[in-house]
């Protein structure tokens, strides 16, 4: 009986270590970091938000204006008063328009995101399944977004392999 249980135990663990997956891990943070075209696109979407941001504070700092100098007054009829306060409301708006416009679900920024970082990711994907395919690896973990890994091989990170994959050399 003692034979038949650990025969079985050990049936088991073969059986079961037979079908054991493979993972590997990426790092995406350091993989774009390493890639100039990424690093370029970031920069050119950096530029464009500090220059939306300005036109948009510009507009609220408008408002701003326009509210302390309505304070400010005395003595002004009703049509006045809610001819500068029409005016207030309006540079408001347009400042949570243009907000929206640029940094909105649907606004440039994501489009401008889009035309730039998709093509780029992209091409780290092919090459990540490439690579797994090729190494037969069940699962590919981005590290840098999966939190709640606390420690992994670094033999199976797989980073350098991308970016050589994408003819990427690290010096």
């Amino acid at each position: 009986m003692k034979k038949f249980v650990t025969f079985m135990i050990l049936l088991c663990t073969v059986t079961f270590g037979a079908y054991a997956q493979r993972f590997a891990f990426i790092d995406m943070e350091y993989i774009s970091q390493n890639i100039p075209e990424y690093q370029t696109a970031t920069d050119q979407l950096q530029k464009l938000s500090e220059q939306w941001q300005s036109e948009i504070e510009k507009v609220s700092n408008e408002a701003k204006t326009l509210y302390e100098n309505y304070q400010k007054a005395t003595g002004l009829s009703d049509a006045v008063k809610r001819q500068r306060e029409d005016a207030i409301v309006a540079k408001e708006k347009e400042a949570v328009e243009l907000r929206q416009k640029y940094f909105g679900q649907e606004g440039e920024m994501m489009k401008k995101q889009q035309e730039l970082l998709e093509p780029l990711q992209d091409e780290i994907y092919q090459a990540v399944k490439s690579i797994a395919q090729r190494k037969g690896y069940a699962a590919v973990i981005d590290r840098a977004s999966a939190s709640s890994i606390i420690f992994a091989q670094p033999s199976i990170d797989i980073s350098e392999e991308v970016l050589q994959e994408l003819g990427i050399e690290i010096k």
